[in-house]
């Protein structure tokens, strides 16, 4: 197994560590978990370098990867919905556009969807304030539609084959 694809997996294992944290509601628990999702976020950029950077590309890190990707968010996404930090609706567009399709190489706005999406999860970790809550979801909604405009629009020819 790679660098890359225990880096993946280290992800996902700390996906429930992450919420158990969240969820103990100890003092300071907040920062524990912040630091456990950042460590899994550095994860999703260093597997992705090691994997250019040293030639481990592999089918099980072109699918696992992505996937990881998506479980770490909507992780954090449901504890919020559930905490009322976030509506639901602005989860089940991050849902249906992170679950329509098929697995593709991610474009750049992917990317940016992603870092974006993952750094207002950290704001909203550390900072409990409806206005920054506002200006988070406004910013992950609003990645996440462009991405997924720009998704199905490379992917059209999914849709003409249904014809």
């Amino acid at each position: 197994m790679t660098t890359a694809n225990k880096l993946t997996i280290m992800r996902i294992a700390l996906i429930p560590v992450f919420l158990v944290v969240l969820y103990l509601d100890f003092a300071g628990a907040r920062w524990w978990a912040l630091g456990i999702f950042i460590v899994a976020c550095l994860t999703d950029f260093a597997d992705g370098y090691i994997a250019r950077h040293y030639n481990q590309i592999t089918n099980f890190g072109k699918f696992m990867d992505p996937l990881a990707d998506k479980m770490l968010v909507m992780a954090a996404m449901c504890y919020f919905v559930e905490c009322g930090q976030m509506p639901g609706w602005c989860l089940a567009i991050v849902l249906l556009r992170e679950f329509a399709g098929r697995v593709i190489a991610a474009a750049w706005s992917g990317k940016v969807k992603t870092a974006s999406t993952m750094v207002c999860l950290c704001l909203m970790l550390v900072f409990q304030s409806n206005l920054l809550n506002v200006v988070c979801i406004a910013v992950i909604v609003a990645t996440t539609m462009y991405s997924g405009i720009e998704y199905f629009a490379k992917n059209l020819d999914v849709f003409k084959e249904a014809d």
